[in-house]
């Protein structure tokens, strides 16, 4: 009977151990929280992004909520939780600059502009001209809270893979190179973007290309040549581009042609080497009947030895997007649905895309996956608390 008990004696002793450390553990997860009084709901909310984010399924589903009401700017702020001071020296002294074409889903593009935003950065958004008043007008009430944030000084009726898309980038780099603010480097997103990382996490990716341009791309292969070997015709109207049977003359200055991303991260000095340089305007020109150009622009520029930030050698590093693409295998599936070969992301692709090295991800939308974005954007936000030095921070930042 004793060596019965005494085998029995550890068995609770055990339990309660488990008990605190697991108490313990939760203390720790939610310390953020509890410094910020957060609600019991909000609670719920991050337990299920845990379980969303392990691949498991969860009792509390989130639900979208609208984004933009007719708040005072001030009200407004405080509402959506916007942080409106610099989080650390590092991220204070190395400014980013945002080019962002939004085009039509006001919810989603104020999810993406609130997760990236910080006081010390600047941003120039350029909507679509063919988008409803409705969404202009939200669009434009928005960036009017905010003095670093402004609609660009001229909009194109965007045409997708036509040239209105890459017209629609250099519009705000000629904005942006107006600013007062020194920013380091400018990247380009769409409405349907998130990002992935802090935005001291960003500031320190790329500070890690010590001043050069990030433009992933390689020699175009065999499906790629058609795109800039035919004349193209941008059908505004209809909003397609055509596909000719017409030849296109060669590259101007012997300019060797790559295939990459549309997304980039450029430096200050190459933004203005593009507005001045003769190689870039006549690429440009020679540029305005190829199809989706933006892909092949950038990274034709950056390849050239003597251009600012140059990476002549560089191929798909960069990390900047992260995207399923429907005929890849390597990313266990879309657990949402596809748009042009493009995954909109569910609440099953959460594991993949927090385990990602990218600093964004494409595509969301809010309507049809609303607990895809309110677990990103609360995952990244406690990251960025977490990370900051500032010992005071306002309670409404959570």
């Amino acid at each position: 009977m004793n060596s019965w008990i005494r085998c029995m004696f550890p068995i609770p002793i055990l339990s309660v151990t488990l008990l605190l450390l697991y108490y313990n553990n939760s203390l720790m997860k939610w310390k953020v929280f509890h410094r910020f009084n957060a609600t019991e709901e909000r609670i719920l909310l991050l337990e299920a992004c845990d379980a969303f984010s392990n691949g498991q399924k969860s009792l509390f589903e989130p639900t979208a909520t609208n984004s933009y009401e007719r708040y005072d700017c001030r009200d407004y702020i405080r509402h959506h939780h916007y942080i409106t001071a610099p989080l650390s020296e590092e991220e204070a002294g190395f400014p980013l600059a945002y080019m962002m074409a939004v085009h039509k889903e006001f919810d989603t593009f104020e999810r993406l502009f609130r997760a990236i935003y910080v006081p010390q950065n600047i941003y120039c958004i350029h909507v679509d001209e063919k988008a409803s008043a409705d969404f202009l007008q939200a669009v434009d009430d928005l960036v009017n809270c905010f003095p670093n944030a402004f609609l660009a000084s001229k909009m194109e009726p965007v045409v997708y893979a036509g040239i209105s898309r890459l017209q629609a980038d250099l519009h705000c780099i000629k904005d942006l190179l107006k600013s007062e603010v020194r920013w380091k480097y400018v990247i380009n997103t769409c409405g349907q973007d998130f990002p992935l990382k802090t935005n001291k996490e960003i500031v320190q990716h790329l500070k890690k290309f010590y001043g050069k341009n990030i433009t992933p791309g390689v020699l175009p292969p065999d499906h790629a040549i058609p795109r800039t070997k035919y004349v193209h015709r941008e059908d505004i109207v209809h909003s397609y581009v055509l596909r000719t049977n017409v030849l296109k003359p060669p590259p101007p200055h012997n300019i060797t042609i790559y295939f990459g991303s549309a997304y980039v991260a450029l430096t200050r000095e190459f933004t203005k080497f593009i507005l001045e340089d003769q190689r870039a305007l006549d690429l440009l020109k020679w540029s305005k009947d190829t199809f989706s150009p933006d892909e092949h622009y950038w990274v034709t520029l950056n390849r050239i030895p003597d251009v600012p930030g140059s990476m002549p050698d560089a191929q798909w590093e960069g990390d900047l997007r992260a995207i399923k693409w429907n005929d890849m295998t390597n990313h266990g599936g879309c657990h949402g649905h596809f748009i042009r070969d493009i995954c909109i992301y569910g609440t099953g692709d959460l594991q993949w895309l927090m385990n990602s090295n990218s600093i964004f991800a494409n595509k969301f939308e809010l309507k049809s996956y609303p607990p895809t974005l309110e677990c990103l954007e609360l995952k990244i936000r406690e990251r960025a608390l977490n990370q900051s030095e500032v010992t005071r921070l306002p309670d409404w930042y959570l």
